[in-house]
């Protein structure tokens, strides 16, 4: 049951028409019943999986929370709940290595276990309470908006709004309406229409041409940020129809001028995830060894985040090479501040940009190649050679689909651009009603004109 498929519309109408109908008290009751048809739409097992992940998580939280309350130590039940949940997520992702290629994939599982995880270490570092409501903890836990690809929520910022379920002011409910659109424009006529041709490339490495390897790599950022970035605003604004604010998981991340800038602006969530329950507990550590500690626990914690995503090395090289840099951006911090000094303010800013954006690019094509021969192969032959005709850089994409992606990237540049000095939605909904409604329809007309309509997958639904 994807977002942009006829299932969900009628799952998230009947939702939201039950759920403003019904008592105060009955609403997060008619979120859980949704949330468990959403995931078991999908397979019985992956709602059992993730009913057995939730009870496990609560009774461990509660297990610690009476343990602190004698005056105990909550350590047994902490780590016994850490070391199941990983357990757990350790079978299924990289069950392959026991021969188990039968084995399902849960999903979801990786977001909502490491939001379990999350639960527990605020609890057990008494930064949180134990959620004593089963059903209020089951739907922190399997709230559908989020459930599939996050965001990753904390307890502190998730939970309170899960027990009040107050009314839903109106502007919020138009506010979130706004954002799914402006999700479904990047995924259905950007990263949709970028795909065919992305994939034709990644698919076949070795009959590619070295200018169409050089565009794949190039535009592969694009249509990832557009595909999973869409998925959070949608997730988001569906999340607002209901009274719910879910953190925000992309802050115009092509704009940073560092990788460590440009990871505290993609999947933020999961960064910061990464970062104080990973990163920060394994600098502690080591912090005895100095600059030396520090920067292994860097490139642990990035190789681990890059097997998180996938099982094989790709994966693991892609951690590694974003630990790399970061490790390099730091040794050379005096010289790329000479350089500034240099360059000039403007200058220094592009060129930090473009440097930020084809290290992530290439570094991706060990995340998207199924093999490291692949990966090898394809960063070996990017050239400007071609087979034929210089037509080869439209990577076997119709004029068409050419056309109405690099308008929509256009736009979606100009869009964030403006927007992070102004909320662009909020000051659509105070323009008069006849402008308002004539943008409205002038949206969805274009959406079902060139927008890629029939596919329903997202990327990463597969982590």
């Amino acid at each position: 049951m994807s977002f942009i498929s006829f299932e969900f519309v009628a799952l998230l109408l009947l939702s939201f028409i039950a759920f403003h109908a019904a008592p105060a008290r009955h609403r997060k009751y008619v979120m859980l019943t949704a949330s468990c048809a959403f995931i078991g739409y999908y397979n019985l097992s992956f709602l059992l999986t993730a009913l057995a992940v939730s009870l496990l998580t609560y009774a461990a939280a509660r297990l610690m929370e009476r343990a602190q309350q004698r005056g105990g130590q909550a350590r047994t039940a902490y780590w016994t709940g850490i070391a199941a949940l990983l357990l757990l997520w350790t079978g299924f992702r990289h069950s392959w290595w026991m021969g188990q290629t039968s084995i399902l994939f849960p999903l979801g599982i990786s977001f909502y276990t490491f939001q379990a995880v999350a639960y527990l270490t605020e609890i057990y570092w008494k930064e949180e309470k134990a959620e004593h409501s089963l059903p209020a903890f089951l739907l922190y836990m399997l709230l559908f908006m989020k459930f599939l690809s996050g965001p990753i929520e904390r307890p502190a910022d998730l939970l309170p709004q899960i027990r009040e379920m107050r009314p839903v002011p109106y502007r919020m409910m138009t506010y979130g309406l706004l954002t799914i659109v402006v999700g479904l424009v990047k995924k259905l006529m950007l990263a949709d229409h970028l795909a065919p041709g992305i994939d034709s490339v990644f698919d076949s490495v070795r009959t590619a041409s070295g200018v169409q390897l050089l565009m794949a790599g190039l535009l592969y950022p694009v249509e990832l940020y557009a595909d999973f970035s869409g998925y959070t605003d949608i997730a988001i604004g569906c999340a607002m129809l209901f009274g719910i604010r879910l953190s925000p998981n992309f802050d115009r991340p092509f704009t940073a001028q560092t990788t460590a800038d440009f990871w505290r602006r993609w999947h933020m969530s999961l960064s910061f995830w990464v970062r104080d329950y990973l990163y920060m507990p394994l600098a502690s550590l080591t912090r005895r060894w100095g600059t030396s500690g520090l920067t292994l626990s860097l490139l642990v914690t990035f190789i681990l985040l890059g097997v998180w995503h996938g099982t094989g090395w790709t994966f693991a090289v892609y951690g590694l090479i974003q630990g790399v840099v970061i490790v390099w951006e730091n040794k050379t911090q005096r010289l790329r501040e000479a350089a500034h000094q240099r360059m000039g303010d403007r200058l220094f800013s592009i060129c930090s940009i473009v440097r930020t954006y084809l290290i992530f690019a290439f570094s991706l094509v060990f995340f998207r190649s199924k093999t490291m021969d692949d990966a090898l192969y394809f960063l070996s032959h990017i050239s400007f050679r071609t087979h034929l005709t210089w037509k080869e850089l439209n990577l076997g994409l119709s004029d068409h689909a050419l056309i109405v992606a690099g308008s929509t990237l256009l736009l979606m540049l100009a869009y964030e651009h403006f927007a992070a000095r102004k909320d662009l939605l909020r000051a659509l909904q105070e323009k008069p009603v006849w402008l308002r409604w004539a943008i409205y329809y002038a949206i969805v007309i274009v959406l079902f004109a060139y927008g890629k309509i029939g596919t329903e997958n997202f990327i990463y639904l597969q982590f």
